[in-house]
């Protein structure tokens, strides 16, 4: 099973999915030990599978850290908040978080777009 971790620890995750935002972006950082990466990627390509099947759902894509490192970097694009809500609070989701190997912990955070002038459109 995945354990949780804050990426941000004035904010919970479970405070940010009681906003009514969007678009959104999901950002997870995953950590597991060297010899269990195939299963995380496995588990997390299972839960991508059914994300990819839900209400709102726009895009996602992983990463893994460079020169040997066990650290998987993900985001997924969600029209709002409300639909990752019920995608992340559906209980065969839920079910899905048993299927992580046992060292991984995950870091999942809610982020909006800024508009920062001649650098980043909203």
């Amino acid at each position: 099973m995945v354990n949780f971790k804050e990426l941000d620890t004035n904010v919970t995750l479970a405070e940010q999915m009681q906003e009514e935002e969007g678009p959104i972006v999901l950002v997870n950082v995953f950590t597991v030990e060297p010899s269990q990466e195939d299963e995380l990627v496995k588990a997390w390509a299972r839960d991508a599978d059914f994300m990819k099947a839900q209400p709102g759902y726009i895009s996602t894509q992983m990463h893994k850290g460079l020169a040997g490192s066990s650290t998987f970097f993900n985001y997924a694009i969600w029209q709002d908040v409300e639909s990752f809500r019920n995608a992340f609070s559906n209980p065969e989701f839920q079910k899905r978080i048993a299927e992580y190997p046992s060292t991984a912990v995950a870091s999942p955070h809610l982020f909006k777009k800024l508009s920062i002038n001649n650098h980043c459109v909203a």
